[in-house]
């Protein structure tokens, strides 16, 4: 439970959105509003509610959304407006995180909020790069500085000479652009030159990457390497510990950025399963479900009588067809003696985690495989199915042609997200995605609305199963992975093997 008029400097964590606390994300969800900086994961802003707003006011060098006074001023606004609001700051918000300044203006103008720390990127990312930041092997002691300001220069708070040896292991945040001169000042007080070093960057996320060298070569090594900011440097001897002890990065899928186009609020489940194989999920729907209001007339008389079949085909229809009953005085007792049939395990879950016993899904996750092997059917079975309003009619005309009765109630429809359609070409036309993902017909044609097909021509396209993929494939979108199991783990699985098969022959052409 949150309060309202409160701010709650909540720490996002270092990029993986795993890492975030169990406190933090359960006030991500209630909060009205959320301001959130760039180093917060967008992925975290899919658990956000469907009606909250969201406001970036996130910092890069020489580009800022808000400077600090105006965000400090948005955030007593909202909360003097009566709101709950989740400042969401990227690691912890104390620990150089300006949280600290945050607090005191909220403090100073009697505005109440609350402390939710983070785990750091000082810990986290060296832990992910299989460089532990203590080991009593290497190092028993850590300290933690900003890098932020040119190392030696005037009016600089680090005293760099005396810093360079006062801790088995440093780790230097937001020092990539004075990387050069904070070597040179390690050197000059004493660190030698042959002490391991790392830096990693964006770590944590499925774009991690490290350079690990030694301390008198790494701002070479890194300028080699094309290495930019986000990243933080890691000196000392655990960093030997990394080839024994690296993780993350032998995952199949780093590194690969993977466009994922199902409504944001049902992309968690394909989003994680693809951050467990350390891709990159980007979350950007050109889609949203929109329930359909219900004919509450229509359905008081359809359950009227007995059905012997109630139909799912998408786990979407599941929650509309609940609101629906609800409207018209009823629940989900108005099922009872019905049988009920599932396109595939992901729609049978979804039902079943309403208590909803499952008698049917077929052998393929598609239409007509439901509609052929439906059993016990009958010139008197009587079938309803709650579907999309804009739902391919192959399973009415096919179980009509067995003889049954069949009603459809639309439950929801699919609907374009304009906001979303510049997006996604921008980052399909400046190189940022390599596989795009489709789990729907209604997908694959709100993208190519968007977008046009030419704008998929140079990335990888990986369709959910065959009706996806003959969809994406009328439109002119070659497909290059087809899951086998028509499920979301099924498209992970495929994408795996896809990537491993393009691995190994390149490997036998170089």
């Amino acid at each position: 439970m949150i309060r309202a008029r409160t701010v709650y400097l909540v720490g996002a964590g270092p990029g993986d959105p795993g890492l975030m606390t169990l406190r933090g994300l359960q006030i991500l969800r209630a909060a009205d509003v959320i301001v959130y900086d760039r180093l917060a994961s967008d992925s975290l802003l899919t658990e956000a509610r469907s009606d909250a707003r969201l406001i970036y006011v996130g910092k890069e060098a020489g580009k800022h959304a808000l400077s600090q006074d105006e965000t400090n001023q948005l955030l007593v606004e909202e909360a003097s407006a009566g709101r709950s609001v989740c400042r969401l700051k990227g690691g912890d918000p104390y620990l150089f995180g300006r949280g600290g300044e945050e607090a005191a203006y909220l403090a100073e103008r009697g505005i109440p909020f609350v402390v939710v720390p983070g785990i750091s990127s000082a810990v986290a990312v060296p832990a992910y790069a299989g460089i532990p930041v203590t080991d009593r092997r290497f190092g028993s002691s850590v300290a933690i500085v900003t890098g932020h300001r040119a190392a030696g220069k005037e009016h600089d708070p680090v005293r760099w000479e005396l810093l360079a040896q006062a801790a088995d292991t440093v780790v230097v945040l937001m020092g990539m652009a004075n990387l050069d001169s904070i070597t040179r000042e390690f050197l000059r007080g004493g660190r030698e030159g042959a002490t391991p070093v790392a830096v990693i960057r964006w770590g944590t996320t499925g774009r991690q990457q490290t350079v690990v060298s030694d301390l008198a070569s790494i701002a070479a090594e890194v300028e080699r390497a094309g290495l930019k900011p986000p990243a933080i440097l890691v000196v000392g001897e655990v960093v030997k510990l990394r080839q024994q002890l690296s993780w993350f990065e032998r995952r199949p899928l780093l590194g690969l950025r993977v466009l994922v186009t199902r409504p944001r609020r049902q992309a968690s489940k394909l989003a994680e399963l693809l951050r467990d194989e350390g891709a990159q999920p980007v979350v950007c729907s050109l889609i949203r479900i929109e329930p359909v209001e219900a004919d509450v007339d229509r359905l008081n008389s359809l359950f009227e009588q007995r059905w012997d079949w109630v139909l799912f085909t998408s786990a979407n229809a599941i929650p509309c067809f609940g609101e629906q009953l609800r409207a018209a005085g009823l629940d989900w007792r108005a099922l009872a003696g019905a049988r009920l049939g599932a396109i595939g395990p992901g729609t049978s879950a979804a039902l079943e985690a309403l208590g909803l016993r499952v008698d049917f899904v077929p052998s393929r996750a598609v239409a007509e495989s439901l509609a052929e092997e439906l059993p016990g059917i009958s010139p008197s079975t009587r079938v309803l199915i709650p579907r999309a309003a804009e739902a391919r009619e192959a399973i009415v005309e096919m179980l009509r042609a067995r003889g049954t009765l069949v009603e459809e109630i639309p439950v929801y429809r699919t609907v374009r997200d304009e906001r979303s359609s510049s997006h996604v070409a921008g980052l399909l036309r400046n190189g940022e995605i390599d596989v795009v993902t489709f789990t729907s017909s209604s997908a694959v044609r709100a993208m190519v609305d968007a977008v046009g097909s030419e704008a998929l021509k140079n990335v990888s396209v990986a369709c959910i199963g065959p009706i996806t993929a003959e969809t994406a494939r009328k439109h002119g979108v070659a497909v290059h992975v087809e899951a086998e199991e028509h499920t979301i783990p099924g498209l992970v699985a495929a994408l795996k093997a896809y990537v491993a098969s393009r691995s190994q022959k390149q490997g036998a052409v170089s």
